[in-house]
């Protein structure tokens, strides 16, 4: 049990106790960590095999042919590119609206960012075919002037992608650092000391360094609050500039934004619950935070549900009879009707289960949705690329598409890499914002004394 527990029981916590038991997580992290480690090691190894293979041999190992010569690769892309949209939305905007649930989850979620970004990247980059070539879509003075073609989605995505990343990051070790410090101080390994006193960058603590940080932070925030609408927009311009049938759309950038958003805080969900039993963080993440995370939910699914019939709608309007046959024949009652249904189903119908709040502070039923959610958007991503390439606008060309075991081995291997930088990220770095935590731990003690109803203190029965 940890200290935000003893609120609860009468017992209100000094910073120092509460500072304690927050970093003790770090610290002493539990021995399950261990066996997590083990497995999502050995999918990163996969991960690695895969991508050793396809190096060597070719993209010809995939599943990719003609027409589909996009498949795997470019879903899982957009699919984590998804997945870490939800971190800066909720660390970032949720700052600058000085939302005070954001601070129990916050650093999980731009670790989720970063991780999830990270796994995205490799895929366009194994797409090139010579992948040590990828220095080619960066505009750097070469000999030749051989710039990139800067009317390829290629490059766009390269320039967001890369942007988002690097302001993700800066945001992400910004917060960290008074975290640092304080375990650096309460270190008694050489090793530790040393490593958290480097990321730390000499915080002390004094006024005049909180002041600096807390207007870099905001300015961070800020920054990064526009990225979260401008990156998956960008990458919605990869299918929205394009010619094949439903995807010609101006429809695909709030589109592709709101389900990225969804689908990334159905990520949240799925790393939150487990933590929450595991390190006992049911003062910390409390009932009020699954409750405004299933609303989220529950408010980008009908987003979702939204740009679905509208781009069912713009089909029709259009007049296009190859935007009318992938909408209302191949989708509905075609080859694909099967994938689509499956969207519809994960996508709009679980999720109205948050109508009620006792689905949503359920922990079981809200893990089980997300995890529903999350199967249902890569289908939808999947099901986009499927539906354009392999019945275009010449029957002669249609064809079909099955993918090969070193499609599977990616993305199995993606998953368990962001699993395994996931839990050295838990096992080594303060992933409660301790600082911030005990800062609203205080505001309430002295919000109980003005109003005359604090609790006698015993901090000395600090953990039972």
């Amino acid at each position: 049990m940890i200290a935000a527990d003893l609120v609860d029981l009468g017992r209100v916590p000094t910073a120092e106790v509460l500072a304690d038991d927050l970093s003790s997580m770090t610290t002493r992290p539990p021995r399950w960590t261990l066996g997590v480690l083990a497995v999502s090691g050995f999918f990163t190894i996969v991960l690695f095999l895969a991508i050793g293979y396809t190096v060597t041999t070719g993209i010809g190992t995939w599943g990719n042919d003609i027409p589909m010569a996009w498949a795997f690769a470019i879903t899982n892309f957009v699919w984590w590119i998804g997945i870490g949209h939800a971190g800066t939305f909720i660390s970032a905007i949720l700052l600058l609206l000085e939302q005070k649930w954001r601070t129990s989850i916050n650093r999980i979620t731009e670790a989720m960012t970063l991780f999830a970004v990270m796994q995205a990247g490799l895929f366009p980059l194994l797409h090139l075919g010579r992948p040590w070539f990828f220095y080619w879509l960066v505009p750097y003075p070469s000999e030749m002037r051989v710039w990139p073609q800067f009317r390829s989605a290629l490059t766009w995505d390269v320039a967001a992608v890369s942007t988002y990343f690097t302001i993700s990051l800066l945001f992400w070790w910004l917060g960290l650092m008074p975290d640092l410090a304080l375990l650096r101080d309460r270190a008694t390994g050489l090793w530790r000391r040393r490593i958290y006193g480097i990321f730390s960058c000499g915080w002390t603590g004094s006024a005049p360094q909180w002041h600096r940080w807390r207007i870099a932070y905001g300015l961070l925030g800020g920054l990064a609050t526009p990225l979260v609408l401008s990156v998956h927009s960008v990458v919605s311009s990869d299918f929205a500039t394009a010619l094949p049938p439903a995807w010609h759309t101006t429809i695909y950038p709030p589109y592709f934004v709101a389900g990225a958003i969804y689908s990334g805080f159905a990520m949240v969900v799925m790393l939150m619950i487990p933590m929450r039993r595991l390190y006992r963080l049911e003062a910390v993440i409390t009932e009020q935070h699954l409750n405004c995370i299933a609303l989220m939910l529950l408010v980008t699914g009908w987003i979702v549900v939204y740009a679905y019939g509208t781009e069912a709608y713009v089909a029709y309007l259009s007049g296009d009879v190859f935007e009318r046959y992938t909408a209302f024949v191949y989708r509905l009652r075609g080859t694909g009707a099967w994938v689509y249904w499956t969207i519809i189903a994960c996508n709009c119908v679980f999720v109205q289960l948050f109508w009620w709040r006792r689905m949503r502070v359920n922990p079981v039923v809200l893990f089980a949705v997300s995890c529903i959610i999350q199967f249902g958007m890569w289908m939808e991503r999947f099901e986009l690329i499927r539906a354009a390439l392999l019945e275009d606008f010449l029957p002669k060309s249609w064809g079909t598409y099955k993918p090969s075991l070193v499609d599977a081995g990616l993305l199995v291997g993606s998953i368990g890499f962001f699993l395994f930088l996931f839990t050295l990220f838990l096992r080594y770095v303060p992933f409660i914002p301790i600082r911030e935590m005990i800062e609203l731990h205080t505001e309430a003690v002295r919000e109980e004394h003005v109003h005359g109803r604090a609790r006698p203190a015993r901090t000395a029965e600090a953990t039972p």
